[in-house]
């Protein structure tokens, strides 16, 4: 991973290598940490005697705390300092990892995983946070590629990981190994990552609790409204949304009247921004179509068994982790604004490829629609963090950091929910496991048509941004 890192930034500074390969390594494990539980469903349910729904918040409430906490603990290490709340959050994630792996009950076990998920907050948050005070300005885009590189290989490696573990030494094993990469990326912190400012550390006492407290009710109340019900929205799933909404106005008056808010509403309509969080949203939750609507093309429509259906969807990680620094340096040397929307553009290629290639040439067109479509995605990635952190006051990187976060987190979480429900439109039936394969693959064309037409809209989105931005140039 060094060796990666001594790419992207001056040779003369051995420690600026450090501290990116322990950033790294912090966003590796993370999105391992998600992607690695999944795979241990079935053993726990086997282990605790728990139904299939009891047994997904081990993955649900990582999630939740990620998603309900992350614009918090941003903006905590922008008052406390971004080193020692890294090291803190990486701390409490490996303490986390090993109650995880100790628990005697599920719910001992999911408690943990909730801790698990704050600490992971913290690292997702601080960790592009940090990029601008490691890093040259003119490499950003460079270590944002990075970044999103082993974000995508954690999520690649969790499933295969995960299973070679329980195979070998049962469930309890790949919380262990969380716990140990923890603990590797927490020294690796305290070793190399710039000092926290007497500023930073001055600042505790501004920490805006009931922002924080309204903020994360209202995020968990939408996450749990999106994923409640497994796909059938209900009663408690419109109670839920209602909260959320009620959360939000409550939010927005709080941080008014509040003398340092947790998030400046001003924030949200600066120029570069506020249209940056939309398109995130908006580009998530047509990624989360991919993860969502492509088992059930494959298995289904295709009639691929399990492990063919597995390789198949390991093509998009796979392909992220060797595209993710190169369309880093492909933002340094050509812009971030320009990259956005090329990147944007090789999205709606990849959309569109994905609605016809697919029912035309089976497996081949849908690898060759994901080969188009994940690059476009991570040149978007690197481009838009780029963009929205190069000039970002160093006072309020963290909590800008998480919002980037937060609105990627929503994007899937809404993504399950909103591109699930319209691809049980298109096939016709609320039982898509008994559908017939030509229902299943018209469902997938019209799903990606209508995912094509979402990124149209955040091509609209940055086209009008770089117009205003020249504008008042």
């Amino acid at each position: 991973m060094a060796d990666i890192a001594e790419t992207l930034v001056a040779p003369e500074r051995h420690s600026t290598t450090g501290a990116l390969a322990s950033l790294s390594l912090a966003m590796l494990i993370s999105s391992l940490s998600t992607s690695i539980a999944n795979v241990a469903l079935p053993t726990l349910s086997l282990a605790f005697a728990a139904s299939f729904p009891a047994v997904q918040w081990v993955v649900l409430a990582y999630l939740l705390a990620i998603t309900a906490l992350i614009v918090s603990v941003g903006r905590l290490g922008d008052l406390v300092g971004r080193r020692l709340l890294l090291i803190a959050g990486l701390a409490l994630f490996s303490a986390a990892s090993l109650a995880a792996a100790l628990a005697p009950s599920l719910a001992l076990l999911i408690a943990a995983r909730a801790m698990q998920g704050l600490g992971a907050a913290v690292m997702m948050a601080l960790a592009i946070a940090f990029v601008g005070e490691t890093v040259p300005k003119e490499r950003t885009g460079s270590a944002m590629g990075l970044l999103g590189t082993m974000s995508a290989i954690g999520t690649a490696l969790g499933p295969s990981l995960g299973g070679v573990l329980i195979a070998a030494f049962g469930w309890r094993s790949i919380f262990l190994v969380s716990a140990a990469l923890g603990g590797v990326a927490m020294l690796a912190a305290w070793r190399f990552l710039p000092g926290d400012s007497k500023r930073e550390a001055r600042g505790a006492a501004r920490f805006d609790t009931l922002g924080t407290l309204l903020l994360a009710a209202t995020l968990a109340a939408y996450a749990l409204a999106m994923t409640t019900g497994r796909g059938h929205f209900g009663g408690l799933n419109v109670a839920l949304l209602g909260a959320a909404i009620i959360g939000a106005a409550l939010f927005v008056a709080a941080e008014a009247k509040v003398a340092s808010p947790l998030v400046k509403l001003a924030l949200l309509r600066d120029r570069v921004l506020a249209p940056s969080l939309a398109m995130n949203a908006l580009v998530s939750t047509v990624m989360m179509a991919t993860l969502v609507v492509g088992p059930f093309f494959l298995s289904r429509a295709l009639g691929l068994s399990e492990a063919a259906t597995g390789a198949a969807l390991s093509i998009g990680p796979v392909v992220s982790a060797f595209c993710g620094v190169i369309a880093g340096r492909a933002v340094d040397r050509l812009g971030a604004a320009a990259m956005v929307i090329a990147g944007l553009a090789l999205m709606v290629a990849g959309c569109a490829a994905l609605a016809a290639l697919p029912g035309l040439f089976g497996v081949a067109g849908y690898a060759a629609a994901i080969v188009l479509l994940t690059p476009g995605y991570q040149l978007f990635q690197a481009a838009n963090n780029t963009a929205v952190m190069a000039d970002v006051d160093k006072s309020e990187r963290g909590v800008v950091s998480g919002m980037l976060s937060l609105s990627r987190n929503l994007g899937l979480v809404t993504g399950t929910a909103v591109m699930g429900a319209v691809f049980a439109f298109a096939v016709g039936t609320k039982d898509i496991a008994a559908a017939a394969p030509a229902a299943v693959a018209g469902g997938m064309g019209f799903t990606f048509a209508v995912a094509a037409g979402l990124v149209l809209v955040a091509v609209a989105i940055a086209v009008v941004g770089d117009w205003r931005r020249r504008q008042s140039a």
